[in-house]
């Protein structure tokens, strides 16, 4: 069992990975998804995963998948802090970043661009 993403559909194995999906898609500047969590979740910005996770999967109910999801294949741990704020610069988007950073950020919203262009063809 795992979660559709309310936006693009894509599986999730569970609410943490549906909350970190939705708001790393929105904070790399994938605006379907910014504007999903925006209308469904104002202050999503100030949740950790937890938190979020239990907001958006009222709205993505749960669904059998054929994917194979890491807790079938040995699991793995995302560690941290569990809090979406301390993994992001106080502001979205790369205004609040420079040098390295910001490449990197720009680097990343390219190749999710292409995920989702090549998912649509």
């Amino acid at each position: 069992m795992g979660y559709a993403c309310p936006v693009c559909e894509t599986p999730q194995q569970d609410e943490e990975h549906l909350a970190n999906h939705l708001a790393f898609a929105a904070m790399l500047g994938n605006e379907g998804h910014e504007g999903w969590l925006d209308e469904h979740v104002p202050e999503w910005g100030k949740m950790g995963p937890d938190e979020l996770g239990d907001r958006v999967t009222t709205f993505a109910p749960e669904e059998e998948f054929e994917t194979v999801f890491e807790d079938t294949t040995g699991g793995h741990d995302h560690g941290g802090s569990g809090r979406l704020e301390d993994a992001v610069p106080p502001q979205r988007g790369r205004q609040a970043m420079g040098g390295e950073a910001s490449e990197v950020l720009a680097e990343a919203q390219a190749m999710t661009r292409e995920m989702y262009e090549s998912e649509e063809e």
